[in-house]
């Protein structure tokens, strides 16, 4: 014990040191401007539980371009449309590898979302981008996205008749998930009427996308991931494996079909186009079992998820704002009339329907730190150095409420994108909820249909109101942090046929 003592001044010291060279070597290099980081937590301590909040009051004293030491990492953190070009434009090449979260584990290794710029990712992108989302490919598939709308809006009236509070977190869920499951299996996987399948396949998938944006030892100390401290790599492998088993068994009955003799086609939907290729091309395809499994995965948890999530959004701010709703029951009454079912190709007339829908992609976006990204070489960003292995992160929350672009930021007003040619797609840096650049999310021309799909049809022939307890309370506007940003309590509201 007295031996601990007579050294504990010298550790004190040498610890203290090392500290003082960690923060003179900072300044040297030249990193962008940020809070000055503890021994060893660096600035953990201010990230919080909402980040895209908490490092968006953290750029208003460091500037746009900012550079905080979270555990061991350094990260580089962009908030604002000029600096979110450099990184996602000019320099893309140099941040088109995305930083894997070690969670994910295995599923990275076939994952179009976590692969590395490289030729495999090239490939697989590829063919999702020619064989699931072309425009022609979803041309084909629209009228299996018809019946869906169509059993959402008879579901929502059976509902409404029986005054019954409706989940719409929930039946947006399940019908984006069936949507998805039409397209690439040519059946659904569960349906309106089914409470609890419905409601499982949504926890499962809102625990994977909790799970991979929850804060991970892992992440901030790579030097103890295999360690796996927190249990979170093993616990999004099980979470995995349910999802697995779903998909195989859909590969498995329709390779059945197919060793059977049976050469009906399931209408071209995309698991027929990759077994097609697979045949085609063999190896070289590099579509086997996992990859496959990857891949589902991807689309289910992304797709799902995100979008159903928009739409709920979307009917809390118009149920906040009921000049918003009533201009869009207005123009639905005007284009599409109130006895006529609503299709895809309606949503091009809907221009106020649209500006809700980037209004809530403004306020509410469904990754509001998009995916993190990894620096490929050091480089010089704004007049400062991102070193190379940096962790990159796109506050596009914060970008939403900027208010040298945005007149009243936080106030719901779809007006201001009627007549401001501004789009989601990511060639405008004021908006960009799916990314842009050569890792802009491949889902973005499924998505944007299904989301204006669903939200004109829940709109389309019915009045919304919320129950009167919610009514006097206020809604929770609670945020649910993950890789997307949900809400924390689900919305539950009455509909009243029109």
């Amino acid at each position: 014990m007295f031996l601990f003592l007579a050294w504990l001044p010298w550790l004190v010291a040498s610890l203290f040191s090392i500290y003082l060279l960690d923060l003179l070597a900072h300044a040297r290099r030249r990193l962008p401007p940020g809070p000055i980081p503890l021994p060893l937590i660096g600035n953990l301590h201010l990230v919080g539980d909402q980040p895209h909040r908490s490092l968006a009051r953290l750029a208003r004293t460091y500037g746009p371009l900012m550079s905080l030491r979270l555990g061991a990492v350094t990260t580089v953190v962009a908030s604002s449309r000029d600096v979110a070009r450099e990184f996602l434009q000019k320099h893309d090449a140099v941040f088109a590898t995305r930083l894997v979260p070690d969670a994910v584990g295995d599923h990275a290794r076939n994952s179009v979302a976590c692969l590395p710029h490289a030729p495999r990712w090239r490939s697989l992108r590829k063919t999702m981008a020619t064989e699931l989302f072309a425009p022609h490919r979803l041309d084909a598939l629209q009228g299996l996205r018809s019946d869906k709308v169509r059993e959402l809006a008879a579901h929502v009236a059976r509902l409404a008749s029986d005054g019954a509070e409706i989940d719409v977190g929930r039946v947006a869920f399940t019908t984006m998930l069936n949507l998805l499951s039409r397209t690439i299996f040519s059946r659904d996987l569960t349906s309106l009427d089914d409470h609890v399948g419905s409601k499982e396949f949504q926890v499962l998938v809102a625990d994977i996308t909790e799970a991979s944006g929850c804060p991970n030892v892992s992440d901030f100390f790579p030097a103890i991931a295999r360690a796996d401290m927190q249990g979170l790599r093993r616990r999004m492998t099980r979470m995995f494996a349910r999802l697995h088993a779903v998909f195989d068994a859909e590969v498995d009955r329709r390779q059945r079909r197919r060793e059977d003799g049976d050469s009906r086609k399931e209408s071209g939907d995309f698991l027929d186009v990759l077994l097609d290729v697979a045949a085609r091309d063999g190896a070289k395809a590099g579509l086997d079992r996992d990859t496959m499994r990857s891949l589902f995965t991807d689309l289910f948890v992304a797709g799902s998820d995100t979008s159903s999530s928009t739409v709920e959004w979307a009917m809390v701010e118009l149920l906040r704002n009921p000049s918003s709703m009533a201009k869009a029951h207005e123009e639905l009454a005007q284009v599409i009339g109130m006895r006529r079912s609503i299709e895809e190709s309606h949503i091009d007339q809907l221009t106020y329907l649209q500006a809700v829908v980037k209004e809530t992609f403004r306020l509410h976006p469904p990754a509001p730190l998009l995916l993190p990204r990894q620096a490929q070489a050091t480089i010089r960003i704004a007049g400062y150095m991102v070193p190379q292995g940096a962790r990159v992160l796109v506050n596009v929350w914060a970008m939403g409420r900027d208010e040298g672009i945005w007149s009243e930021p936080d106030k719901f007003m779809p007006e201001r994108f009627l007549g401001r040619m501004v789009d989601y797609k990511g060639g405008d840096f004021e908006l960009l909820p799916f990314g842009a650049g050569r890792r802009v999310c491949p889902g973005m021309p499924l998505a944007s249909r299904m989301v204006h799909f669903v939200l004109a049809t829940l709109l389309n022939g019915f009045k919304w109101k919320l129950p009167v307890k919610v009514e006097m309370a206020g809604i929770d506007m609670t945020e649910k942090f993950g890789v997307t940003l949900t809400k924390a309590v689900p919305l539950c509201a009455i509909a009243t046929p029109i």
